[in-house]
């Protein structure tokens, strides 16, 4: 029953699911289309400085703590997981540092401060948020959600009516909260799910109790450290990895897959799993015969924003930065939609900054500092070297007018990353950064299907598919493909 499975992509969902069927005894191969692997988290360095590409939160340590152990393996076998406190810092209007503490009785300490009789609010929310949590980690992220009679179970059922799926998040919070600071930040973990707060199902509270119960951590040498410790894993069950090999078709005979082709090789296969770009793959990589959904079904779909990102070496440090730090000094309302709603170039940009040099000095050379700033962005826009330009004057204007730093007179190092680089690089669909958005209407059984309908040995994961995007939903995601392709072979 041993196959010889082709992973197209070595993203979180890629690794994790090469790990996981070459932990069962399967020959696997990783093709992977850059020079680096990692997908969304490859990294860079230059000029002394080490950038992480993509992902910045490490929130939900207990789903990486859970993948290694399926292995053998603890987190600190790959890496120092610091938790950060303040787990970050807001500017609103004011500009006054608004700071989330980690201890949690601080933390209520802190809502009572802006809104007395908060504090007990706060319990009840997150007792409810944690509810979700719990039921949406073990049921509902680990469902392959090939059809709605996955869910027909009285446990569900009943479940699902606590989830209030019907309900916007907004709603919830804004019954329980009226300071807007409060509002803010308890709205601010679903702003990059897909959709405005008022659009976003309640369930999704779950993201606050990651947020301010489980923590925000830190990698200590850097995000890329995941990518390092699956690929370890998956070398060590026996995987293969080849970059610079883009598969540009797929070969089946009788609805079956039967080996892929690169611009340089054709590699046969049982089995195949795209957990590349959903949309290019299935549009442009699938013949016609071969697609699980027509471009009409795909201009549909709701989409997770693309960002502006900039990769900042400084000569300098910056006294008195935090790690992350979110900038809502403008209307968060209207940039949500001049995202989700009005797609444009944003009027009065929110943005954020991580500067991982605070914490780990390994990033950067003695006496500097690095620093990532992001703005988000609606997919799909046209992007530009002007644009970008304009953008990055936009926000260091605002860290010089906030936080009394101008880091123009001390960039020694700096590239900008956008709509273009996310479409050339990972064949994102109309540039997104993250994904598809998490609406009522795209969760769960709604959502892209991991297997395909016409070839019977081919699926698809990451974060166009089930659960969603995220790091930690993408792990999932690869966990779950391999284990419908091991009872697929029991069947």
């Amino acid at each position: 029953m041993k196959k010889h499975i082709v992973v197209v992509g070595s993203g979180f969902s890629g690794l994790a699911a090469a790990a996981c069927l070459a932990k069962e005894g399967h020959k696997v191969t990783v093709l992977e289309k850059n020079p680096t692997l990692g997908g969304r988290a490859r990294k860079f360095k230059a000029e002394g400085f080490s950038f992480d590409m993509g992902p910045s939160w490490y929130w939900m340590p207990e789903v990486f703590e859970d993948f290694y152990q399926k292995f053998g393996f603890t987190t600190s076998d790959f890496y120092d997981l610091k938790r950060l406190d303040p787990s970050y810092r807001v500017y609103f209007e004011d500009h006054k540092p608004f700071e989330v503490p980690a201890s949690y009785g601080e933390l209520r300490k802190l809502f009572e401060s802006y809104e007395p009789g908060s504090a007990t609010k706060l319990d009840d929310f997150l007792a409810e948020a944690k509810y979700k949590y719990e039921v949406g980690m073990s049921e509902f992220v680990w469902k392959p959600s090939l059809s709605i009679t996955e869910f027909f179970d009285a446990r569900i059922i009943k479940s699902s009516l606590k989830l209030q799926m019907f309900s916007s998040i907004s709603s919830v919070i804004r019954k329980l909260f009226k300071h807007p600071h409060l509002v803010k930040l308890l709205e601010f973990p679903v702003l990059f799910l897909g959709a405005t707060p008022q659009d976003t199902p309640a369930l999704y509270s779950l993201m606050n109790y990651a947020d301010l119960k489980l923590g925000t951590w830190y990698p200590m040498g850097g995000m890329h450290g995941i990518v390092e410790a699956m690929v370890s894993i998956a070398k060590k069950q026996g995987v293969t990895f080849l970059t610079d090999q883009e598969v540009v078709a797929v070969q089946s005979v009788s609805g079956s897959v039967t080996g892929v082709r690169t611009r340089t090789q054709t590699y046969d296969c049982d089995y195949l799993v795209a957990s590349c770009d959903y949309h290019h793959f299935d549009s442009k990589v699938l013949s016609s015969s071969q697609r699980n959904y027509s471009p009409q079904y795909w201009d549909k779909r709701a989409m997770a924003p693309s960002s502006l990102l900039f990769y900042i070496g400084l000569d300098t440090k910056l006294p008195g930065i935090k790690h992350h730090t979110l900038f809502f000094d403008e209307d968060f309302e209207l940039h949500a939609k001049e995202i989700y709603d009005q797609p444009k170039w944003p009027s009065k940009p929110l943005f954020y900054m991580c500067a991982p040099s605070v914490t780990d000095t390994s990033v950067a050379p003695k006496d500097c500092e690095n620093i990532f700033l992001l703005v988000p962005l609606a997919p799909d826009l046209k992007d530009s070297e002007e644009m970008r330009d304009k953008y990055f004057q936009i926000i260091s204007d605002r860290l010089r007018t906030i936080c009394g730093h101008d880091i123009n007179r001390h960039i020694v190092y700096k590239r900008s990353y956008c709509l273009d680089d996310f479409k050339e690089d990972y064949h994102a669909f109309k540039g997104n950064a993250y994904g598809l958005a998490n609406t009522l209407k795209q969760t769960a059984f709604l959502k892209p299907k991991l297997r395909s309908k016409k070839l019977k040995n081919l699926y698809f994961a990451g974060q166009l598919t089930t659960p969603g995007p995220g790091v930690p939903p993408s792990i999932i995601s690869g966990q779950v493909v391999a284990r419908e392709i091991n009872k697929s072979m029991s069947i």
